[in-house]
Parts: structure tokens; sequence; C-alpha cells
């Protein structure tokens, strides 16, 4: 079959019947790879710019393709472009409107190339370009956090372990812990874009090309830091898919937990945090509820990049080199992705600068949970205790306060020396909410003092940060 049988197909000249109408819808992709566009375009381009110059175009022949590939992209852009399933993808969708569009030049765009270094080449494009704009969405919400630290640098949050009260902190030290959380984050993506910064384009469908092609000039013209160096490879890695998807997993994973106490603290039963009411929602039935949806959606679309994740790992642990048809699912738990964690991180970055904390509901939380109870047996081993028998002495001392209801720091002098006769008048010094923060002034420590420290540490990490990151 051929063009002139009516086929739009642009590879039947080995087929003699067409092929089945289930078939055809079952096997395209240009329904969810027509995003590639841009891409694809771009790297049609750099491709017929390298051909000229090496010979295998004309002059005329590279105009031409160049100016129709850009009024295709205008014609994609204004929403004129008439997809077909039955070209399967994008890269035979664009193909085909070039020829129609600009004639015997069109079909000589694709030598020297094939698909399978086509795609490869875009989804690399495509994806170190949603790096870039992920890496910016995160840069975002880590300054909103650290403004939210200096703000809070003094505010007392019960910290907790096992989700009981274990010591107090400051709000703004947590919301460090957070912001370090995402350091490695970017980290993470910094890392990927680097390794994804290779070109298959020239490896052509597994072994190369017999034409004289410089790869290094179509390199230079997409920005990629080298060519790969091996052909098969070329075609046929998905590694930097599945390492994006993972780095994106962790990110959700943290996105996640932060979602969780955000949740917790802003139920009435901790009723530590004001969240925003444009970033909640109220009930159908129950007119007082003020739901933390935009927390909530955000843990539960950690399952689905989790679930991406594991959909790519499985989908190249059975394939051998070089490329596979299988490749084609590569693109929607990729596309989806990218999708989702931009949207969580974007979510959070607007969010998070507008929460309002409740100080009188966490200073009244830590004071509940004998959090200072750590200062007290650290006391007595500066007076000379072990540190086993001050342990013992400070179990006895807050079994006897949730007898009584009194907070260690309510006990009266006579009280706390029936416990250690070492115990003096000193003692209520490190028994306050305000004297614990304050005596762990070290580098990483609760402190006040270190918070705004490591708020100012945090802002030069951050110019640093946006250097890498910007495109």
């Amino acid at each position: 079959m051929s063009d002139k049988d009516g086929s739009q197909q642009l590879w039947t000249g080995r087929f003699t019947e067409a092929t089945d109408r289930f078939v055809e819808a079952f096997t395209a992709s240009e329904h969810y790879d027509r995003r590639l566009y841009r891409e694809d375009i771009r790297g049609s381009m750099a491709h017929a710019r390298m051909l000229a110059a090496c010979g295998v175009l004309s002059a005329a022949e590279r105009d031409a393709i160049l100016q129709g590939l850009e009024e295709i992209r205008e014609e994609i852009e204004r929403g004129e472009f008439e997809w077909s399933p039955a070209l399967e993808d994008v890269h035979m969708n664009i193909e085909k409107r070039l020829t129609d569009r600009i004639g015997e030049a069109g079909k000589k765009l694709h030598t020297a190339r094939s698909r399978n270094d086509q795609v490869a080449t875009d989804i690399r494009l495509y994806l170190r370009e949603a790096i870039t704009l992920i890496r910016c969405e995160l840069l975002r919400f880590q300054s909103g956090l650290v403004e939210l630290a200096e703000r809070e640098a003094d505010t007392i949050l019960p910290g907790f372990t096992h989700l009981q009260v274990a010591q107090p902190v400051s709000f703004g030290h947590h919301m460090l812990a957070w912001y370090e959380m995402l350091v490695r984050d970017q980290g993470r993506f910094e890392d990927c874009a680097r390794r994804l910064d290779v070109m298959p384009l020239g490896a052509a469908a597994l072994a190369g090309t017999s034409f004289p092609i410089d790869r290094r000039m179509t390199c230079r013209e997409l920005d990629f830091s080298r060519p790969a160096d091996n052909s098969l490879d070329a075609v046929s890695d998905r590694d930097f898919a599945m390492e994006f998807t993972a780095a994106s997993s962790v990110l959700m994973t943290h996105l996640s937990r932060m979602a969780e106490e955000l949740i917790l603290w802003a139920s009435p039963m901790f009723g530590f945090i004001e969240l925003p009411d444009r970033f909640c929602t109220g009930s159908s039935i129950m007119p007082q509820k003020k739901n933390p949806d935009v927390a909530e959606i955000v843990r539960g679309k950690t399952a689905r990049v989790h679930g991406h994740t594991m959909a790519l790992l499985t989908l190249m642990k059975g394939q051998p080199l070089a490329y596979n048809r299988d490749n084609q699912e590569d693109k929607e738990p990729l596309f989806d992705t990218v999708d989702t964690v931009r949207d969580c991180v974007r979510a959070f970055a607007d969010m998070i600068p507008s929460l309002e904390t409740r100080p009188e509901a966490m200073y009244n939380a830590a004071r509940r949970g004998f959090a200072t109870a750590t200062d007290l047996a650290d006391y007595l081993v500066r007076k000379g205790v072990a540190f086993r028998d001050a342990h013992a002495i400070v179990g006895a001392a807050v079994r006897h306060g949730e007898e009584t209801g009194q907070d260690l720091a309510e006990m009266d002098l006579e009280t706390l020396r029936g416990f250690s006769a070492t115990i003096e008048e000193d003692v209520y010094r490190i028994l306050t909410l305000e004297g614990s923060l304050a005596a762990r002034d070290h580098h990483g420590g609760t402190a006040p003092a270190q918070v705004r420290r490591q708020v100012e540490a945090a802002r030069h990490r951050l110019t640093a940060l946006r250097l890498s990151a910007s495109p």
C-alpha cells in the first residue's frame, strides 16, 4: 500500500493489507504523546540543520522544512491541527503534515534517524524542562518555609515521637526540618537532570546510520551536554524516566508526611494552626466543617506517583535490547507524574506562607506532655547523678505529676527534692518550655537563636539552588 492507495501510514510499503481498525486504535499513542509536539519539532529542526550542514539536504530543502515545521507548530498551538490515530503518534502526524505542506522535501526529513532515537530525544527534552519547572516550584515552597521559620522562631511547639509529646521545639525549627527534606529532593532532581542530559539522536533504530552526520552539532542545537556513546543504549534507555519517578516518589512521600501533620494540627483536637479558607472546603451536610482538602488530596496523590514508579520499573525489567514497543507505555505514567508533582508542590508553595499559627494551643499542649522531663534528667546528670538513675528519678516525678495534674515546672521545690536531694532552686530555669528551647543552643538545635542562624544559612543555600535550577 502507498499514499496513492489512500493510506495515511508512512511505513506501509512492506504490508499487503490494511491495519485492523481495532489494532490501529489499540497501538496509537498520539492522543497522549501529542504533548511532545514542541520537543518533536525542535528536534526535527535541529536534525534538518545538521543534515544540511553535512550535505544530506540542500539549503532550499532545509529552509522549506524549517518553515514548514514552524507553521505546523503555530497550527497546533492555534488548535487547528488535525490529529490522526491512523498515524500512530506525534512524530508521524507531524511528518505527514509537513509532507502535505512542502512536498518531497518533507519526506527527506527522516533521513538518518528513526522514531526510536526521535522519541528518546523528545522525552529527554520534555523531562529536562519539566524538572526545571518542578525545581522552581520547590524553590518557591522552600522560600515560604524559610520565611515562616523566621516568623515563628520563638513559637513553642510540642515535638513528638511516636505521636507522643517528647520535647518542646521551635515551630520555626520544625519548618526548617521540612525545608531540609526538600533540599534533598532538589538534589535528587538535579542529579536526574544531569544524567538525562545525553542526546540519543543519531542512534537511529539501534545501530547508528550510514549517512555522514554530525551529532555534536545536533547536541549544540538542542543544548545537550554530549551525544550518547552507545547507539543500542541510546534508544533503549529509560533509566532517566525511572529515576525521575523515583525522585518524585520520595518528594511525594515528604509532601504526604507534611500533609499529615497539617491535617492533624488543623484539627480542633490539636488546634495548632489555621489553614487559609481558600485551601479548604466545607461539608454538604455539616455546616461547621472546614476540611483540609488540599492537604488530603496531596496525601492521596502520593499513591498514584508511587504506582507510576512501580509501573516503569516493571515495564523495563523484562525488555531485551534495543527498542521495544513496550516503551510506548512509559509516557502516560511519566506525564502524569510530572503533572501531579508540579501541581502538588505548587499547592503547598501557595498555601504555606498564608498558614496561621495558634501559639497558645501549642504551648498548652507542650505543658500537658511533660515535655521538659529530659531537661530535668540532664540537670541531674550535671549534678553528678548517673543518667540511668536520673532517668528513674524523673520517671517517678512524671508519674506523680500525672496523679496530681501538675507539670514538672508547677511542682514546688520541696516536692521535687522528694525525688532527689540534688535538686535546687536553679532547676526552674530549665523546667520552663522557654528554658528548654534556649538550652539547645548548638548547630542544628532548636534554640530560637539557632533557628535564626539556620534561616540565614538557608537563604544563602536557596540563592545557590536558584542558580542551579535555572533553565
